[in-house]
C-alpha cells in the first residue's frame, strides 16, 4: 500500500494516534474518514522528502499545526474567501502548495492563484501518486539543493518565492526563501484574490519579501 510506504520514509508522527475521529474529518465525508484511519493507524502526522511533504496530525499538542488550527478560517484560509470554502486542507508541499479533500475527491490547491486541480478520488490514489512523482508533487529537488547550502527547513517553515511564480518568478534557489508557512498563505491569498478577480492582462500588486 502506497500509503504506508509514504509513511515508512517520514518522520516519527508529530502526535500519538487521535482516540477519536475530529468533527472536522467527519464533515469531509468519506475521503475525511479515510484520512483519519490514516493518521490513527499508521502515522499521525509526518515531514516526508527532506521536508518537501508535509501531513497535518489530528489532536492538539503545543507547539505543533494540527489540522483544526490549519483549517481554521482565522489562521489562513478565511483570507481567500470562496476560492477555499469547502476545502478541508491535510497537507503541503514544499513551497506551501496545499493538498486538501474537496466535494470528494483530493486536490491539489495552488496557493498564489487559488485554482484547484483534482489529483486523485482516494487518499490511497493520492499516497500512490506521491510515491511514483515525488519530485514533482512535492517540491523535493528545489529542496534539496536549497537544504545543501541553508541547512534543515526548520518545522513550520516553507520555501517561499521572492518573486510569485504566477509572475514569472523562477523555479530556482535564488528566488526562494524560509518563511512562515501561514504568513506565506496570508500573502499569497491577497495574490489570489487579484488574480481571481481581475481580467486577463490586468497589472496585480505584490511586495517583495525576504
Amino acid at each position: 500500500m502506497s500509503l504506508d510506504e509514504l509513511a515508512s520514509i517520514a518522520t516519527p508522527p508529530l502526535l500519538p494516534p487521535p482516540a477519536a475521529i475530529p468533527k472536522i474529518l467527519t464533515d469531509a465525508g468519506v475521503r475525511g474518514v479515510e484520512l483519519f484511519r490514516f493518521l490513527s493507524s499508521v502515522r499521525n502526522g509526518f515531514y516526508s522528502f527532506e521536508s518537501s511533504l508535509h501531513v497535518f496530525p489530528a489532536g492538539t499538542l503545543p507547539g505543533v499545526m494540527d489540522l483544526n488550527q490549519w483549517n481554521d478560517p482565522t489562521l489562513w484560509a478565511g483570507e481567500y474567501g470562496d476560492l477555499a470554502r469547502g476545502c478541508l486542507f491535510f497537507g503541503e508541499d514544499v513551497f506551501g502548495g496545499q493538498f486538501c479533500i474537496f466535494d470528494g475527491a483530493i486536490h491539489a490547491f495552488d496557493p498564489e492563484t487559488g485554482e484547484k486541480t483534482i489529483l486523485s478520488t482516494s487518499l490511497a490514489e493520492w499516497g500512490a501518486l506521491v510515491m511514483q512523482d515525488y519530485e514533482f508533487l512535492t517540491g523535493f529537488p528545489l529542496a534539496h539543493e536549497w537544504q545543501k547550502s541553508h541547512g534543515t527547513l526548520p518545522m513550520g517553515k516553507r520555501l517561499l518565492p521572492k518573486i510569485p511564480f504566477v509572475t514569472e518568478g523562477p523555479f530556482t534557489v535564488d528566488n526562494l526563501y524560509a518563511g512562515d508557512a501561514v504568513e506565506g498563505m496570508r500573502f499569497r491569498a491577497d495574490l489570489a484574490r487579484q488574480i481571481h478577480d481581475l481580467p486577463d492582462g490586468a497589472k496585480i500588486q505584490f511586495k517583495v519579501t525576504e
